[in-house]
């Protein structure tokens, strides 16, 4: 068993882009090898990192190479975890339970790297991935800044708003909100807010039918409540998923807000 954020071995992937290098790394988290997808400028440079911390579960929501290849062509260097359990690597996947040091062990990772810029890491979460962010932003300090992208604040609300999601979460977390509240207390994040530091970014479509508005909303105020800083971005026409070129717009206007914090 090694350190947390220790790589175990590394193997090149295919890249879908010219422009961007990709690579299958296996790391140590919580003495299990898990294992992530790097994404890099082929270019050579020193530049951002973003931990892309992915929705879904197990094979639903798996962070594409496509996907992380559009990042990195905005000059970042990114990594997304997939959680442990998945695409071979040990243990289970928690839902967010002891699952979140799979994104926290993730920063030293991406430190790592010869082209990443160690003292700028930023955190970029979808769906699933915003409860991820959330506890990697409470239990680092490390963090320059923060976008979660339709992300999950409030466990229990999920349970309660996405009734196809149900039998899952109480074979992952151990039971419903209400035969096992402490395994749902302790995936809450929003409890904790008083201890991040990064500036977040919050994007939400309003017709989103899969995370509601409303999971964004209760985190801007709590972050609002601990005075910390937050901007939303919230999109009347969209729902869980944005059509592609309005994605892409919005990615490229992501990324120009990451670049600008911290300096």
């Amino acid at each position: 068993m090694q350190p947390d954020g220790t790589i175990d071995c590394k193997r090149p992937y295919p890249s879908p882009n010219p422009n961007v290098k990709l690579q299958e790394v296996t790391y140590w988290s919580g003495g299990l090898r898990v294992k992530g997808m790097l994404a890099e400028p082929a270019e050579a440079g020193i530049r951002d990192g973003i931990v892309y911390l992915r929705g879904g579960i197990q094979h639903v929501g798996m962070a594409r190479p496509a996907r992380l290849a559009q990042f990195a062509q905005q000059g970042f260097v990114v990594f997304a975890p997939y959680y442990r359990g998945n695409r071979g690597g040990e243990g289970f996947d928690e839902f967010a339970g002891n699952d979140r040091w799979d994104a926290v062990n993730a920063v030293d990772v991406l430190k790592q790297h010869p082209k990443t810029d160690a003292s700028r890491i930023h955190l970029y979460a979808f769906s699933r991935g915003g409860i991820m962010a959330l506890w990697t932003a409470i239990l680092r300090d490390d963090i320059t800044s923060v976008v979660s992208w339709a992300g999950v604040s409030d466990v229990v609300f999920t349970y309660k708003e996405r009734k196809d999601m149900r039998r899952m979460m109480k074979r992952v977390i151990g039971g419903s909100p209400n035969s096992a509240p402490e395994e749902y207390r302790k995936r809450t994040a929003l409890f904790h807010m008083d201890r991040v530091s990064a500036p977040f970014l919050l994007i939400h479509g309003r017709m989103d039918e899969n995370v509601s508005l409303e999971q964004s909303v209760m985190l801007e105020d709590a972050l609002k409540e601990a005075g910390k800083s937050v901007e939303t971005w919230y999109f009347a026409e969209y729902t869980h998923h944005f059509p592609p070129a309005v994605n892409a717009r919005v990615v490229r206007d992501l990324c120009n807000w990451m670049k600008g914090k911290g300096h």
